[in-house]
């Protein structure tokens, strides 16, 4: 391969703007055994890459669960319990209120019974007083 043309190719590859072919031509003129004495700088990058391209990870990569399923299954929990007490307290307390307003209900109703028969009570006193007030009167 001509001197100009790699000097070209490496300007390029150095700029970011080589095709895959050009570059795999450079590989393979860093590869050969005569590569010009002021590109030999650029030998052992070309040839660790080529390297490199060929390597491969073996071993095999334990796969643990994952935890944010359970971090997510928490928060949920966390949810549905603060839910549960908040509407839990509220219903209890709307509970309680109706007891209240019902006790309260049938306190007054049994005052008012007993006031009526209170003022029934009145009324006879009051009879009894107009009937005390003509005997002294009459007297």
């Amino acid at each position: 391969m001509e001197l100009g043309n790699i000097e070209k190719l490496l300007e390029k590859y150095f700029e970011a703007t080589t095709t895959v072919e050009e570059e795999k031509m450079l590989r393979e003129y860093f590869s050969q055994e005569d590569v010009a004495t002021h590109l030999e700088q650029y030998r052992p990058m070309f040839n660790y890459f080529s390297m490199a391209k060929e390597e491969r990870y073996t071993k095999q990569v334990p796969l643990k669960p994952r935890k944010d399923f359970y971090k997510w299954v928490s928060i949920a929990a966390v949810a549905v319990l603060s839910f549960g007490i908040y509407f839990g307290n509220e219903y209890r307390e709307r509970k309680q209120a109706e007891y209240a307003y019902n006790e309260t209900k049938k306190a007054f109703e049994l005052l008012a019974e007993n006031f009526g028969k209170g003022t029934e009570k009145v009324a006879y006193l009051q009879e009894f007083e107009a009937a005390k007030q003509k005997i002294y009167n009459n007297n």
